[in-house]
Order: structure tokens, then C-alpha cells, then sequence
């Protein structure tokens, strides 16, 4: 935790022997923002120079120990042993060992410091290192007038500080408290830098800012604390003394001591109580505010306190406490007196305060989500009024000019029947309106009843909306009586207009129908969607001649119109209230109708001939696709069924299957055929054809498997006949090696499975059995059989393995040493035996013809594998 710019030294390690102060230096070497590695930098290289070199960074160019083992011997004025000169890490573990043993040399226990950390680039055992180096070769060595190290260095402090006023050094504890004897030191040397006179010392914590500011800015020195720091202290003074001495010539490094911790965590929990302080009253502040923003905005502020605000000071408080406990635990350890913070400053106010805090804070946030959701109602309500409000005046905008109009004097009796189906429908709109304006004026008083910061605005409309409302009540019943005292006048003709209006709108919506349907485009497939398109429109002519009498009729109530207005000089200035179609529009539309139903008949007739020929079209394609895709399939099967048969010779197998080929070759114009059929479907934009589940695919598909699978099932025999023919196999034995082989294809596939083929061997009386030997014989065969590792084994692989271990095998020993294998070793074997190892069909066979054993070590049911072999391989009639 940073304070003012320094740091703050965590919880020492207990002292270890030997040079005192090593633990101390190493807390403060853990701190991120503490110079002390540019500092320790500085100081090996004021030595190193001397020697014509220097480091660049002391966590590297130390590690293979060689400068290392040089600055021990600028400092001490001692050689130390040979170094290794290797590039290897043993023989840099060896240099620093070497330099670590010459510390040792001279009465400096080293704690936890070892060769490996120093050559891993350890940072803070490389620090503690040089630390230890500073202790033993530099503060310990400094005298004063034949005094001691810490003794010199308090005297040289006392007689720079002693012509200054309010500056008493007596130690290196209290007498630096209140800053001024390090102002003093500074103003002794440079006194351009600090006005002593204006110093008070009664203000420690400006006079200590005041010197490290200065220090810092001017002469270079950066800021540390130590909390344990008593020697580190004492190395600052003591170069204080000599940097001084020397005008000034590398910088000064400014080190204070524990009693800076405490003026920084007095101050630190002033900080703190102050932001509590302010905190408090901010969170119990529960005045609402009058906009959902604002109280939106206020909940925002308190999850950036929750979020950002309040965990930096939850851990600032728990690290004031870390620190505060530390610093007990130090004093007491050093037989010096405890630190108490002032009363108000002290660590339990700081608790206490935090609970307040804690408490203020509990039921802040339920408190602004209640005023939210409050606002939230309010502002719903308003808005609800407001909309509500602004469509009901839009609606009554212009009502009362309208209902205040005396146009029904001059007005025409189509006139007067439409003002007064017009008020009529406005009475009812009026009424309709009345849900409305109540609402508005429940709105309003529920706002009232909530306290919405804007009721008197909300009020004011109300009661405006409410007074508009009375005075269109009282306008809307005047005009009312007026109008239905001249209503009576034009009775008949407003019934008239009323019956065109009524007959007209239907039969005006029917041609308009009528002439959208008849100029609809079509899309049909089939011959069946064209007559139903045909069909649907014979059925609407048949309704023409009903239509036209209504028309007529429509037509028929207009010219009565006309009469009534001659015959009694009505005024007739304007058009029919109820409806806008007039005679001439009806006639106009008639004869559209009539011109189009022609134009549909053409239409119609001529997609019905399209559709046929697409009919004509599948149907060609059919028919054919359903004769050729049977036959290419009946090929592929009769193909099949060639290469695996066994009748006749390879070359009678042979030209059968070239006879096949040609007439398959011959096949090919009708494939052209149907393609060409495929082709004028396709121009045609046929997408499907209900006559055959035949595509042209898969036909092509089909014929380009037909004539592979003919080409390479002549190959196949032709290889046959080639492996026959140099092998010297006879024509039994190839039909034997077919029976076999075909025997365990199951899947009619043309090839063995591995299993397959084993079970072919050992019915075959080879001597792979499931033991070890079985098993790598089986692998050394399917080496051969199956060079590529596929799985699977041909026909041709198959006689080419069996003609060569037909003409070098023994068959009858081979036979009876696979028996043997079965039989675990034993002269006989069992039924079981023989079902467990052997394909059903093959154990059965077996059974059937072995002989019972007689031997003496026979048992029952035994059974005879060795004269069965004999008698099998000298191919006798079992």
C-alpha cells in the first residue's frame, strides 16, 4: 500500500545472526515502486569504475559471479581464489560460491542467500546480497574520530545539525520525528534549496514532505521508508556524511525511520475518516429526486461506490490495520514504547466510523430501487396521461367549428341523409370517447394521489379536456334536432340512395374480383391443374347472365332517382352520400369483364395444349427409362453372378462375359435416346414425372457402373486364366479354390473379410490357430494376400496365394498339424473341440468322417484327426 510517494515495509522475518538489518532491507526490496535495485546499481559501480568496468543491471550481471568476485576485491583490497572462466552453470555456481565464501571469511553469517538463487537471477536474494556487502565492507568500516560505525554517525549528524535552532539528534528514533534534522542536513550543505526560517516544529509531517520533495527534485534522491530500518538508516546518514563531504559528487539517497510510519498512519487514518465522514451523509440522504434520471443516476453512483469507490478504501483500512499491528509488533520487539495515534485518529475510531458507514449504507440501494420503481409508475402514468390526453384533443380538434355549422339549410336531401348519418356515427364516436375522457380523469387523480412533482400542470389539462367534453355534449344534442327536423323531407330519395349504395358495393367489389381473377397469372405443372383452372372458369361465365340482371336492377334504382328529382325539382347539387360508385363507373367495369373472359378462354386454352405436350413428353421418358433401368440392374446382376460361377472353363467364363460386354456396347443408341428425351424435358421445364422413379442420373450412374464392372470382371478372369496358366493349377482345382472361396464370401461381395479368409484357411487345414504362432502365420499370410493393408482379399489374391503354398506345402502334415493346434497337442479330438474352433458347417463335416480314437490315452467320444488327414490328403471317400 502506497502512502505519500513511499512504501510501506510488510511483516518482517525474524533477525538472523550475523550482519543485523538483512531482513529488514529485504521486506523493503519486495516493494514494486522502491529504487533500492538503480541505488545498489549506483553504489557497486562507484567501486567497480575503479577496476575499469561496471553492471548495468544488477539482477544479470552478477550471476555468473566474476564482477562479482571483482567488487568483493576492490572493496576488501584482498585477491580471492582463481575464477572459472567457463560458460557452463557449474562453473558460475562455482565463482559465486567463491565470493559468497570470502563474505563468510569475514565473520558474515549469510542467511538463505545460496549460489543457485544469485546464478537464477534471483532479484531479491542478488539485493540482500549486496545488502549484506554494504553492512560488512561500507557502514561497519565508517569512523569518527576512532569512534563506531553508528556512534561516528551520529556524532558527524550532531555537529551539522548543532548551529540549527529546535534540532537536538540524540539518536536515530525520535530525535528525526519532527523532520527538521533532515532539513537541517540539507540546508547545511545547500541552503538555496529549503527557507529553515519559515520551518515550524510543531508541523512534522510539511517538514518531512519538505525534505524528501527537495531531496527528490534537486539533488536526485529518491523517497524510501524503511519500518524495521535502523541499520538501512544508518547507511543513509552515513552516506549522507560522505556525499555531503564530497560536495554533493554521486547524490544523496534519503531513508527515513519508523516514526515516519507513524506520522503517515496518523495521517492515513485521517484520510480515511474524512472520506467516511463525507460517505455517511451521502448515504443517508433518502430525499427522492422528481425524474426517474436522476434517481437512475443516483443508483449508478452508488454501484460505482460499491464498485469502485469503496473497495480501494476496504483495502486501504485493512492495510492501515496490517500496517498499524507491524509496527506494534516491531516497536515492541525493540524495547520501545507503542505508537498511539491521537484520540479521533486511532484505529478503533476508524472501525467505528466503518460501521456507521456499513450502516448508512445497508437498505440504500433497496431505498433507491423502491423510488425507482416508484418513478417508474409515475412516469408510466404520466406518459399515459399525456398520450391519452394529446389523442383525445386530436380527435376533438375542429369537433366544435363542425357541430356549430348551419349547413343543413341549404343542404340537398342526399345531403342531409349523410350530415345526419354523419353526426349519427359521430354520436356514437362521441360516446365511445366518453371510456376515454374518464380515464384521463382517473389518470390525473391517481397522480395527485401519488404526488407527481407536475400535478398542477396535469390538472389543469384534465379539467380543460373535462369542459371541452361538457360543451361538445351540449353541441352534439342541438345538432342533432336540427338535423332530424329535415330529415323527414327527402325520406324517399335518401332510401333510394341508400339501396344503390347497399346493391352497388357488392356488385362493384364482385367485378372488380371478377376482372383481378381474370388478368391472374398462372404457373401449372400438369395436364390436371389446367383443367381444374378450365373448369373454375366455365363455372364463372355460367354466372354472367344473373350478374348483368343485377346490374341492370343497380342501374334501375339511379334512373328512379332521377325521376323523383325531375318530378319534384329536389336539389340535387350533390353525389350519393353512401357510396362513391356511380352508374358510369359500374358500366365501365361491366364491359372490362366481358372484354376479359375472351382473352381468358385463349389463355387457358393454350397452357392446356402446353400441358399435354409436357404429358407427352414424361410419358416418352417414362416408357423408356422403365425398360432401361431394369436392364442395367438385370446386367449387373447377371455379371455378378458370371464372375463367381463355376461352370465350365475360365474361357468359357471368358466369353460369356464378352458377349455380355457386346451386348452391352450395342445398348448404348438407346441411352443416347433417352437422353436426348432427358434434354427436350429439361427445355421444357419439367421438374417431375409421376411415370417412373427413374431420374436420367441415375441412369447415367447405373450404365457407367455396368461398364466398369464388365471391364474389370474381364480382367479379373483374364488374370485367372494368366495365374492358371504359370502356376500349372488345373481347372478341379481352380473350381475347388472358387467353391471355397465363394463358400465364405457371405455378402456375395467378391472379396474375404480378414475373418473370412481365416476361417477359408483353416478349413483349408492351414495352421493358424488363436495361439501366438497361429496369430503371426495368420499376419505373414495376410501380408502377402493383402499387400496395401486394406482388409480385404480377392479372388485373384487368393489363387495366387494357394498355388504357391499348394506346390510347396505338405498338405496332409499341414492338415494334421492344424488338427494337433486345435486339439491343444492331444493324439485325438473332441466333438466340442471342433464346433468351438471350426465355421458350423466345417465342424459338422469333420465329425461326420473322423474315425472314433483307439488309442490307449483315448477318452470317450474321442475322435480320429490323423487318419482323417491321411485318408483326406490322399483324397479317399470318407
Amino acid at each position: 500500500m502506497t502512502l505519500q510517494g513511499t512504501i510501506v515495509v510488510g511483516v518482517p522475518r525474524p533477525q538472523s545472526s550475523g550482519v543485523s538489518g538483512y531482513s529488514g532491507c529485504q521486506n523493503v526490496m519486495t516493494e514494486k515502486n522502491f529504487p533500492l535495485p538503480q541505488t545498489f546499481t549506483a553504489w557497486c559501480n562507484s567501486h567497480l569504475r575503479k577496476a575499469g568496468t561496471q553492471i548495468e543491471n544488477i539482477e544479470e550481471d552478477f550471476r555468473d559471479g566474476l564482477k562479482l568476485m571483482l567488487l568483493l576485491e576492490v572493496i576488501s583490497g584482498e585477491r580471492l581464489a582463481k575464477p572459472e572462466r567457463g560458460k557452463m552453470r557449474v562453473h558460475k555456481i562455482s565463482n559465486v560460491n567463491k565470493a559468497l565464501n570470502f563474505i563468510a571469511s569475514k565473520g558474515v553469517k549469510l542467511v538463505s542467500i545460496g549460489a543457485e538463487e544469485i546464478v537464477d537471477g534471483n532479484a531479491k536474494m542478488t539485493l540482500g546480497m549486496i545488502w549484506t556487502i554494504i553492512l560488512r565492507f561500507a557502514i561497519q568500516d565508517i569512523s569518527v574520530e576512532e569512534t563506531s560505525a553508528k556512534e561516528g554517525l551520529l556524532l558527524w549528524c550532531q555537529r551539522k545539525t548543532a548551529p540549527y535552532k529546535n534540532v537536538n539528534i540524540q539518536n536515530f528514533h525520535i530525535s528525526w520525528k519532527d523532520g527538521l534534522g533532515f532539513c537541517a542536513l540539507i540546508h547545511r550543505h545547500r541552503p538555496e534549496l529549503i527557507d529553515y526560517g519559515k520551518l515550524r516544529k510543531d508541523d512534522p509531517m510539511t517538514n518531512l514532505n519538505t525534505a524528501f520533495d527537495v531531496a527528490e527534485k534537486y539533488l536526485d534522491i529518491p523517497k524510501m521508508l524503511d519500518a524495521e530500518g535502523e541499520n538501512l538508516s544508518i547507511l543513509t546518514h552515513s552516506q549522507l556524511m560522505t556525499t555531503f563531504s564530497e560536495a554533493l559528487r554521486t547524490g544523496i539517497i534519503w531513508l527515513t525511520e519508523n516514526y515516519s510510519i507513524h506520522i503517515l498512519i496518523t495521517k492515513h487514518n485521517v484520510l480515511l475518516l474524512e472520506w467516511i465522514r463525507r460517505t455517511i451523509p451521502w448515504l443517508e440522504n433518502r430525499v427522492p429526486e422528481n425524474t426517474m434520471q436522476s434517481m437512475q443516476q443516483k443508483l449508478e453512483d452508488f454501484r460505482d461506490y460499491r464498485r469502485l469507490h469503496k473497495p480501494p478504501k476496504v483495502q486501504e483500512k485493512c492495510q492501515l490495520e496490517i500496517s498499524f499491528n507491524t509496527l506494534q509488533t516491531k516497536l515492541r520487539l525493540s524495547n520501545r514504547p507503542a505508537f498511539m495515534p491521537s484520540e479521533g485518529k486511532m484505529v478503533s475510531d476508524i472501525s467505528n466510523a466503518w460501521g456507521s458507514l456499513e450502516g448508512a449504507e445497508k437498505g440504500y440501494e433497496e431505498w433507491l430501487l423502491n423510488e425507482i420503481r416508484r418513478l417508474e409508475r409515475l412516469d408510466h402514468l404520466a406518459e399515459k396521461f399525456r398520450q391519452k390526453a394529446a389523442i383525445h384533443e386530436a380527435w376533438t380538434e375542429g369537433k366544435e367549428e363542425m357541430l356549430q355549422q348551419r349547413d343543413y339549410e341549404t343542404a340537398s336531401l342526399s345531403e342531409i341523409k349523410a350530415l345526419l348519418k354523419k353526426h349519427e356515427a359521430f354520436e356514437s364516436d362521441l360516446a365511445a370517447h366518453q371510456d376515454r375522457v374518464e380515464q384521463i380523469a382517473a389518470i390525473a387523480q391517481e397522480l395527485n394521489e401519488l404526488d407527481y412533482y407536475d400535478s398542477p400542470s396535469v390538472n389543469a389539462r384534465c379539467q380543460k379536456i373535462c369542459d371541452q367534453w361538457d360543451a361538445l355534449g351540449a353541441m352534439t344534442q342541438k345538432r342533432s334536432e336540427a338535423l332530424q327536423r329535415t330529415e323527414k323531407l327527402l325520406e324517399t330519395i335518401d332510401q333510394l340512395y341508400l339501396e344503390f349504395a347497399k346493391r352497388a358495393a357488392p356488385f362493384n367489389n364482385w367485378m372488380e374480383g371478377a376482372m383481378e381473377d381474370l388478368q391472374d397469372t398462372f404457373i401449372v405443372h400438369t395436364i390436371e391443374e389446367i383443367q381444374g383452372l378450365s373448369t373454375a372458369h366455365e363455372q364463372f361465365k355460367a354466372t354472367l347472365p344473373e350478374a348483368d340482371k343485377e346490374r341492370q336492377a343497380i342501374l334501375g334504382i339511379h334512373n328512379e332517382i332521377a325521376k323523383i328529382v325531375q318530378t319534384y325539382h329536389v336539389n340535387m347539387a350533390g353525389t350519393n352520400p353512401y357510396t362513391t360508385i356511380n352508374p358510369q363507373e359500374i358500366n365501365t367495369k361491366w364491359d372490362k369483364v366481358r372484354q376479359l373472359v375472351p382473352q381468358r378462354d385463349q389463355a387457358l386454352i393454350e397452357e392446356h395444349a402446353r400441358q399435354q405436350n409436357n404429358e407427352r413428353l414424361r410419358r416418352q421418358f417414362a416408357n423408356q427409362a422403365n425398360v432401361i433401368g431394369p436392364w442395367i440392374q438385370n446386367k449387373m446382376e447377371e455379371i455378378g453372378r458370371i464372375s463367381i460361377e463355376m461352370h465350365g472353363t475360365l474361357e468359357d467364363q471368358l466369353n460369356h462375359l464378352r458377349q455380355y460386354e457386346k451386348s452391352i456396347v450395342n445398348y448404348k443408341p438407346k441411352i443416347d435416346q433417352l437422353e436426348g428425351d432427358h434434354q427436350l424435358i429439361q427445355e421444357a421445364l419439367i421438374f417431375d414425372n409421376k411415370h417412373t422413379n427413374y431420374t436420367m442420373e441415375h441412369i447415367r450412374v447405373g450404365w457407367e457402373q455396368l461398364l466398369t464392372t464388365i471391364a474389370r470382371t474381364i480382367n479379373e478372369i483374364e488374370n485367372q486364366i494368366l495365374t492358371r496358366d504359370a502356376k500349372g493349377i488345373s481347372q478341379e482345382q481352380m473350381n475347388e479354390f472358387r467353391a471355397s472361396f465363394n463358400h465364405f464370401d457371405r455378402d456375395h461381395s467378391g472379396t474375404l473379410g480378414a475373418e473370412e479368409f481365416k476361417a477359408c484357411l483353416i478349413s483349408l487345414g492351414f495352421d493358424i490357430g488363436n495361439d501366438p504362432q497361429g496369430e503371426a502365420e495368420f499376419a505373414r499370410i495376410m501380408s502377402i494376400v493383402d499387400p496395401n493393408r486394406m482388409g480385404l482379399v480377392t479372388f485373384q489374391a487368393f489363387i495366387d496365394f494357394m498355388s504357391r503354398e499348394t506346390a510347396d506345402t505338405d498338405t496332409a502334415d499341414q492338415v494334421m498339424a492344424s488338427f494337433k493346434v486345435l486339439a491343444g497337442d492331444k493324439n485325438y479330438i473332441l466333438a466340442d473341440e471342433l464346433r468351438r474352433e471350426l465355421p458350423p458347417d466345417q465342424a459338422e463335416y469333420c465329425i461326420a468322417r473322423m474315425a472314433p480314437y483307439t488309442g490307449p490315452d483315448g477318452v470317450p467320444g474321442a475322435l480320429d484327426y490323423m487318419s482323417f488327414s491321411t485318408a483326406l490328403y490322399g483324397e479317399s471317400d470318407l
